[in-house]
């Protein structure tokens, strides 16, 4: 098994004010993702698990700071790309292990069908039945945003700005593009998500300075299970 590589990671609300001023700063200097369409945003759908206590949901929200989360993400609504992801969140610090789903593969964990995962050669797939038949975890929420990234080679920096955020009320119908869905952010919030290795370099910390902005505790996973 690979060792974990952890990352810091921290996060802000900001306004629409911020994110124009934020992004007339980053271009220059800063890549864009190359995933992004030619707007430069492309759209995210994940498919979060939990068990039967709601323990992520239930850390999270007591700030517990080891967490760990399941989910399920794919882009653009392709399902040619899917992945199996668990993030684990220590203090400022995360850490994400993933391995490729087909979709037939993504309909039979949602559908319960977990046996085949017993006899994976995959560590997560592999730990994902354990947490399936001994924790019952089973698909809690979709979480539906969009997303404009930006990367910087020294330090790995990763800059990403997400919005219009919204709750998939229930469903774990991941791959009905018609899913109902409801805005979880404040009317003209969005999250600013600043990612890197050991250091962040001196030009990224004096262009993302948002005055009286501070750190937070964002999930997007708990806003939305406050919807569903």
């Amino acid at each position: 098994m690979k060792e974990r590589k952890y990352r810091h990671e921290y996060k802000f609300y900001i306004n629409y004010g911020d994110y124009y001023v934020l992004r007339s700063r980053l271009r220059p200097i800063l890549k864009m993702d190359s995933h992004a369409g030619d707007g430069g945003q492309y759209l995210i759908r994940s498919l979060y698990f939990d068990d039967y206590k709601n323990s992520a949901l239930v850390e999270k929200q007591a700030g517990l700071k080891y967490r760990e989360k399941f989910r399920i993400r794919f882009y653009n609504h392709d399902p040619s790309f899917i992945r199996l992801e668990k993030k684990v969140k220590n203090k400022n610090l995360t850490a994400k292990s993933n391995t490729l789903l087909t979709k037939e593969e993504c309909e039979k964990i949602i559908n319960g069908d977990m046996e085949w995962l017993k006899w994976s050669n995959q560590d997560l797939l592999h730990e994902l039945y354990i947490k399936m038949s001994v924790r019952r975890y089973q698909p809690k929420t979709i979480v539906d945003y969009t997303r404009e990234a930006y990367i910087y080679g020294p330090g790995n920096v990763r800059i990403t700005f997400d919005q219009r955020v919204r709750s998939g009320l229930f469903s774990n119908n991941l791959f009905n593009k018609e899913v109902p869905t409801v805005e979880v952010l404040e009317p003209g919030c969005m999250i600013l998500e600043v990612k890197f290795d050991e250091y962040l370099p001196d030009v990224i910390t004096d262009i993302i300075q948002t005055g009286e902005r501070r750190v937070r505790s964002v999930s997007k996973y708990a806003l939305c299970r406050t919807f569903g």
